[in-house]
């Protein structure tokens, strides 16, 4: 068997990387009647699926940025305007149009995932010496995996999900489009697997992590929006396929970049020491409590027996005061969305700033 490109150890890269979609799949075909038409989630599913893995991995992305004082001192314009105009921008869009802000904001989530399994692509395919069709037909096949789940939505009508809240997509039904691009999706697929076929014949090696990132993702994000139709199944492929993935990496970033004490503080070395994972999961966990408590009394209120807070009369929040709570409240996502457009470039394999030289 070839060498494969793992970015930890194998066993950590398999696990954390690349079966969550595929974990998620099997958990689905072993309770298909907990999964199929439902249109809502028990607190218990809410807690693990949004509250410690969609949430919490935003968060992650602390120990990345802000809590890395060589990141904080070389990027320090970059990792302080962000939030500022983030923050000024949502509130005039929000005051402007509360589901215009929604929207953007869900478009803008759409391409991190998408972004998400092609950098995850684009690693572990970064010592293949294939040719330039054999990668275009990876890149075509990454992106085709996600979008035409995507393009299905948007020409099907609403679902019985929403990515954030309702309406936030932009619905037109157009069934002839939609088999159309049904017809393409699966010629694109059928593409990939005679190339991956011809390639493993003809050179005799075989890229098992490439091989299931894209496996992964065209699982995933097909049985999640197209195959079912029920929040938790969409939730359960949405959110593990991409947050544990997303922990994982930046657990597997850490172990490397701060076993060196030179430049790295005494908390990230502790943070990613051996027995330092329960560090990162339970302050990541703690701040994904507090924000989704907040965002609970506030303007969900859906899930007060999660949060003790039942007890508590329901504030009275009028729509201008709503136009800086909410985007205050999404600020961490916003700044996690465009933060990490720049800070997973590839340079001599290894993870950089894409502004650094």
């Amino acid at each position: 068997m070839n060498k494969q490109p793992w970015i930890g150890k194998p066993w950590t890269d398999s696990v954390f990387i690349l079966l969550p979609p595929f974990f998620s799949l099997l958990v689905i075909m072993l309770f298909p009647t907990l999964f199929q038409n439902n249109k809502s989630m028990p607190d218990a599913s809410w807690v693990i699926l949004v509250l410690l893995i969609d949430v919490a991995h935003v968060y992650s992305t602390l120990y990345r940025t802000y809590f890395d004082p060589q990141a904080l001192s070389t990027q320090r314009f970059l990792l302080w305007i962000i939030p500022a105009v983030s923050f000024i921008g949502g509130i005039l869009i929000y005051a402007f149009s509360s589901l215009l802000f929604w929207r953007i904001l869900a478009y803008v989530a759409v391409f991190h995932f998408v972004r998400q399994q092609y950098g995850f692509m684009r690693v572990y395919s970064r010592q293949e010496t294939t040719g330039s069709i054999s990668k275009k037909i990876d890149n075509i096949t990454i992106y085709t995996a996600a979008l035409y789940p995507m393009a299905y939505w948007h020409l099907s009508g609403p679902r019985n999900f929403n990515w954030f809240v309702e309406n936030d997509f932009i619905y037109f039904e157009f069934t002839l489009l939609r088999d159309i691009l049904s017809v393409a999706y699966f010629i694109i697929v059928g593409i990939y697997v005679a190339k991956e076929v011809y390639n493993a014949i003809t050179t005799r090696t075989f890229n098992i992590p490439k091989t299931a990132i894209i496996t992964g993702t065209l699982a995933s994000w097909y049985f999640g929006i197209v195959y079912f139709n029920g929040d938790m199944a969409f939730t359960l492929l949405n959110v593990v396929s991409h947050g544990i993935p997303y922990m994982a990496l930046i657990w597997i970033y850490g172990q490397k970049q701060h076993k060196d004490p030179a430049g790295s503080s005494s908390f990230l070395r502790l943070v990613f020491s051996r027995y330092g994972v329960v560090v990162f999961l339970l302050l990541i966990f703690l701040f994904a409590f507090i924000e989704e408590g907040l965002w609970d009394v506030t303007v969900w209120q859906e899930h007060a027996t999660v949060f003790g807070t039942a007890h508590l009369s329901t504030p009275d929040i009028d729509q201008q005061l709503l136009s800086v709570i909410v985007p205050l409240l999404a600020l961490p996502q916003i700044t996690h969305y465009i933060l990490d457009g720049f800070i997973w470039k590839i340079k001599k394999d290894e993870f950089k700033w894409s502004n650094e030289r």
